[in-house]
């Protein structure tokens, strides 16, 4: 679930539990996309709106059901005391970087699931690379083998792509076109996931 600040700009993704939370507590709204608009909605007005979306529409949603009712699991919530928006880069994990480059190999261009797949450093850690976005890319077991502890250019090899630090999160672009999610859209900057590597 997305969080925005009061300002409606996008601050972190957080847990259905931790969004109901705020919600209950009466410091966060629903942003809810209803024919191409944005409404708003507090706890128990979401409620009686998930009542009505429960009989008429339970498969577009997901649900949180207590003994009494059921509640459809919002995709966007608001911030109501909340201005700032912290200054967040992407994180360095394995989970963003095979999402930047889609799932393939940078020197053979194959796709291949992520189990397949490994980290390369393209200057290898033995010749003083470092682990940054620009020296880390997808590798297939085969090229890593072919490659070993060389450059691309000593093991005369070739990237398809030059690796780059993604702006926003690349996972959260895979995330986007998943038509759930189409409402982020708008809003999305920035969001973070995982351990950052060292």
């Amino acid at each position: 679930m997305l969080i925005l600040n009061r300002n409606y700009m996008a601050i972190r993704v957080t847990s259905a539990k931790r969004a109901f939370s705020l919600l209950y507590r009466d410091l966060a709204e629903v942003v809810h996309v209803e024919g191409g608009q944005y409404l708003s909605y507090d706890f128990d007005s979401w409620r009686e709106v998930s009542e009505l979306k429960h009989q008429f529409e339970p498969h577009r949603h997901d649900w949180v059901r207590t003994v009494r009712f059921s509640l459809a699991v919002p995709r966007i919530i608001r911030l109501t005391l909340y201005d700032r928006l912290p200054v967040k880069t992407v994180r360095l994990n394995r989970r963003n970087i095979f999402a930047r480059d889609g799932g393939k190999c940078q020197y053979c261009g194959r796709k291949f699931p992520s189990s397949e797949l490994s980290l390369d450093h393209v200057v290898p850690r033995s010749q003083n690379g470092r682990t940054t976005w620009e020296n880390l890319v997808c590798c297939c077991q085969k090229c890593n083998v072919k490659k070993g502890g060389r450059t691309p250019s000593q093991a005369h090899m070739t990237l398809i792509a030059k690796p780059v630090q993604p702006r926003r999160s690349p996972v959260l672009n895979v995330q986007l076109s998943n038509n759930r999610y189409r409402s982020w859209k708008q809003f999305l900057e920035h969001a973070y996931w995982h351990v950052e590597l060292k």
